[in-house]
This record gives structure tokens, sequence and C-alpha cells, in this order.
């Protein structure tokens, strides 16, 4: 058959529209609010109602080692949106905000025509260096949900008449303390499983139903958000992404490095891109989210703008690691009820373990929900008040080994701990010690201290130092 000029460059005309009006991709990624990961269904929680992120994780893609450097709002937060570690941004300590010249995924999405908008919490700044769209603040006394989801239509309504492809950031107050939304009636205090890292007391019990009631919460959020999607046609041209923040307020999680507190629960799909039921193995780091979907969707950015890396190659299936090792920190200093405490952790992992390092260790360690433990313990008897979940574990010191290993970690710490996350994913059995373990210690704090003199940062106490000394300028 002879095919005629004209014939043929109708067909590549043709071609040449289906190309152009071809939507660019949307963005949608919900944000819980201190909620450690192993509570959602598609984690291995068992406890926890979580059927939507959890159907999102057959559909898309888990991640299983998932870190962020700093388990606090404001570090998570702008390392999320930036790219780029608390070290470069200045963001070690809680309610911080980025240094100057900053960029944020705002900058980088802009150019390439999306409306880049934040909903809900925020904990960012300053404004100049994450110039979102704000839709508004929401409340933390109520259930929020029905609010979140009004305005979120608005937005996507808003977007489709202007033709605005859009990547929108909801921030969710649901599991971040006082706990206030969800029913927890749905749950039974006295039925609850209490992992091992924890010590069981009815006053645990009865905040981890509250808890948990939250976490159901935020997950018919996810619902919520992906039917609207769904209802406007959206869906099938939208990347949604579903992520626990760092861990939960409860002990060992939220301000430390321990597992609980770095690794995050983060699924995805991405039409086109990620399998359904597919799973992550590699190291992740929340600052691989921007680049990722900057590269994504047709971007490009300058070398060394961002520290994390694209993980679009291991959504594809492509064999490799992106990194080696995950790095982590803690800054007590500038905490509520413990704003000049100097103890800083510093921390790095491999596939296999974690080496958590605590250079003062001789002094304490405290924050806002261990502070009655703290005065409890130096009181040596009652306070005269209602004990919260950590003050409750003092009184069990006495029972056994492992709630007196518990009650002393609470505060204070050994200078290194080694932990075999294969073997001992709580983190409980500190192989510092070990001869049998040594060349793992010696190539762990090898790569950790010259990663630390990279980053300025080789006397972390006197990082925490120079931050309280600025603070008070």
């Amino acid at each position: 058959m002879t095919v005629t000029k004209s014939f043929l460059s109708k067909i590549i005309l043709l071609f040449c529209l289906t190309i152009t009006v071809r939507a660019a991709p949307n963005v949608v990624f919900v944000l819980a609010d201190d909620m450690s990961r192993d509570t959602w269904g598609a984690y291995g929680g068992r406890e926890c109602k979580t059927p939507n992120i959890d159907q999102l994780a057959k559909e898309g893609t888990r991640f299983d080692r998932a870190y962020c450097s700093v388990a606090m709002c404001a570090p998570f937060r702008q390392e999320l949106y930036s790219g780029c570690s608390p070290w470069r941004t200045g963001t070690l300590p809680n309610h911080s905000k980025s240094v100057e010249g900053t960029k944020s995924i705002v900058h980088h999405l802009e150019p390439l025509g999306y409306r880049v908008a934040l909903l809900g919490k925020s904990h960012v700044g300053p404004n100049e260096c994450y110039p979102f769209e704000k839709l508004g603040e929401v409340s933390k006394k109520v259930d929020a949900n029905p609010e979140i989801l009004a305005k979120t239509k608005n937005f996507f309504d808003d977007c489709r008449e202007k033709k605005n492809p859009f990547c929108l950031f909801i921030g969710s107050h649901d599991s971040h303390a006082p706990f206030t939304t969800g029913d927890p009636s749905k749950y039974n205090a006295k039925k609850i499983t209490i992992p091992p890292y924890w010590i069981d007391t009815p006053q645990l019990r009865e905040v981890v139903v509250q808890y948990y009631a939250e976490i159901t919460n935020f997950d018919r959020l996810v619902g919520m958000i992906r039917n609207e999607l769904e209802k406007k046609g959206l869906w099938n041209n939208t990347i949604f992404m579903v992520c626990s923040e760092q861990g939960t307020q409860l002990p060992f999680a939220k301000w430390t490095c321990y597992d609980n507190g770095l690794r995050t629960g983060l699924v995805m799909r991405w039409p086109g891109i990620t399998k359904p039921g597919s799973v992550v193995q590699e190291l992740v780091s929340t600052a691989d989210v921007t680049p990722t979907l900057v590269e994504g969707l047709g971007g490009s950015l300058a070398k060394d703008v961002c520290d994390g890396k694209s993980f679009l190659s291991l959504l594809r299936g492509e064999s490799g690691p992106i990194h080696d090792y995950v790095y982590g920190a803690f800054t007590n200093c500038r905490i509520i009820a413990n704003r000049e405490r100097v103890f800083p952790i510093r921390s790095i992992r491999d596939k296999e373990y974690s080496l958590i390092y605590n250079p003062n260790h001789r002094s304490i360690t405290s924050n806002l929900t261990l502070s009655q433990a703290l005065r409890l313990k130096n009181k040596g008897g009652e306070i005269g008040e209602v004990l919260n979940p950590a003050a409750s574990w003092v009184p069990m010191a006495d029972n056994d080994d492992h709630s007196r290993a518990l009650v002393k970690k609470l505060h204070r710490r050994s200078k290194y701990e080694l932990y075999d996350l294969k073997k001992d994913p709580y983190e409980l059995s500190n192989l510092a010690k070990k001869g049998s373990h040594a060349k793992v210690m010696n190539r762990l704090k090898s790569r950790l201290y010259a990663k630390l003199e990279e980053l300025g940062d080789a006397d972390p106490i006197a990082t925490e130092r120079n931050f309280i000394a600025k603070k008070k300028k």
C-alpha cells in the first residue's frame, strides 16, 4: 500500500495533538502527624483499622525502608518539601525555620505550570522558602476531615476551571497529642496488644486507644480524598501518596533516633509507573520525595540543589540502591520543658543495622512527654498527679529486668547503641559491646563520623550549644 505525504502528515498531526492534550499528572500527598508506621495494616499492624491506606498499598507501592533525618515535625516537613537535609537548611531543632536561600518543591514545580498548595498543618518557614498557595489551617480540637474535604473540593474545581495541574499537600493533625478525634469506642483497651518496646500499664492502654482512634480517622480522610478524586475523574491521572510522618509521641519514637521515630510509612500509587502490590526494599529518604516528583513531572534540578535523590528507578523495579546509608539526628534543645538541655543524638543505618551515637551519654535526655517520669524517678515516690504513659512505667521498674531496662532507657542511653534490624526490629538488644559485632561497629562508626565531619557536625555537643546560644540572641 502506498502512503501519501498528505496521509502521513495527518497521522503525524494526530499524534502530536494527542500528546498535546494529554493532561499533566496531578499530585496529592496526604501527611499524618506523629504516626508510627507499624500501626498500619500495610506494615503488619493488626490492632489499628487502616483499610484505605492498606488498599492503596495493594494497588500501588509500599516503601519498607523509608526514613526521615529528624523525628520532629518542623525538620521532617522542611526536609520533605525542600529535598534538603536539616543540616543544610539549619532545621535540626524543632520549631526551626530554614536558612535564607532554601528552595522548595514550590520553586521547582511552578515553572512547569503547577499550582503547589498546602492545606492544613504547615510548621515550615519562612514563606519565601516555602511559598505554597495556602488553603488554610484546620482545627485540632474537632474532626477536621469535613473541612479538609470541602477545601480540597474547591481547590480541585478551581484548578479544573483554570486548567492548572496541581500538587496538593494535605497536613492532617490526626495522631498528634492531645487525642481529640476519631471514635475510641471502636477499640477495647483491655484487648489491644502492647508491643514489647513499651511497658503494659492501664495508663498506656487508655492513651493507645485514643491514639488508634485518630489513626483510623486519618485513614478515613485518605478514603475521602481518594473518593473525591475518583468522582471528579482525576484518580487515574493523579500521583497519590500517603505518609505517616515520624513516629508517635509515646516513648522511643518521636524525639529519638530509634527506628520507631525515624522510619516513616510511605505508600503511593503513580498511574503508569507503580505496579500493584509492589514493595521497595531499598533505603529511601524523606528528602528523596521532592527530586522524584520534579523528575517524574518533567522538571530538572541543577546539580546539588537537593540532598535527596530521585527514586523513580526503584518504582520502575530497576535494580540497585540509591543510598548505601541513611542518617539521623536529634537535638534536645528548644523543646518545651527542655529548652536548654544538651543531649544530641546521631545515627546511621544500612539495610541490616542501626548505629545510634549519644555523645553526651553521661547526661540525660528528656522531652515534654518524659518530664513527669523524670520527676517521679528523682523524687522516688508519688507526685500527686494523674500519670501519663511514660510516668506510669516508673513504678514498674522493680517488677522485672525488662521493665527496669525500659524505664532506665527513657532518660539514660549508652554512648553507642547497635541493633540488628532483622533479628531485633524493636531495637531492644544493644550489640555495641559485643565482640562478634566489632567489624560492623567500626564500619558504621567510621562512616558516621566521616559524614558528620562533611556536614560540619563533627562535634554534636558543640552544635547543640550553638543552637542555644543563637536562640538567646
